[in-house]
């Protein structure tokens, strides 16, 4: 399992570097046709990059916080939780099995 989160997320930073690549190819095209000045260019790919490290923070927030989720499931917590449960419906079980007390009228 560890194997395939590695994996995913070596092809996220490489499908990055590749989205990098791509960016830098476009900007160089337009500067060259005159669209962009280079200042402009560089401004853009520092926009761009400052966005696609927060991004990449973010899914790696997210993805941390979901390994440490399933790390507790791994190590018992879901089963301690599924054994509390189990215990509080058996005993609200047992209470309702028992029969109620026979209340009088008052008179």
């Amino acid at each position: 399992m560890i194997d395939t989160l590695k994996k995913t997320l070596l092809a996220g930073i490489g499908a990055a570097e590749v989205t990098q690549e791509r960016v830098r190819a476009g900007l160089k095209d337009f500067v060259a046709q005159g669209k962009l000045s280079a200042t402009e260019a560089r401004a853009t790919a520092a926009r761009i990059a400052a966005e696609s490290r927060a991004e990449f923070e973010k899914a790696s927030t997210h993805v941390g916080d979901q390994v440490r989720e399933l790390a507790a499931y791994v190590d018992g917590e879901h089963l301690r939780r599924l054994h509390a449960l189990e215990a509080r419906v058996a005993a609200l079980e047992a209470k309702a099995r028992k029969p109620a007390k026979a209340r009088r009228p008052k008179a």
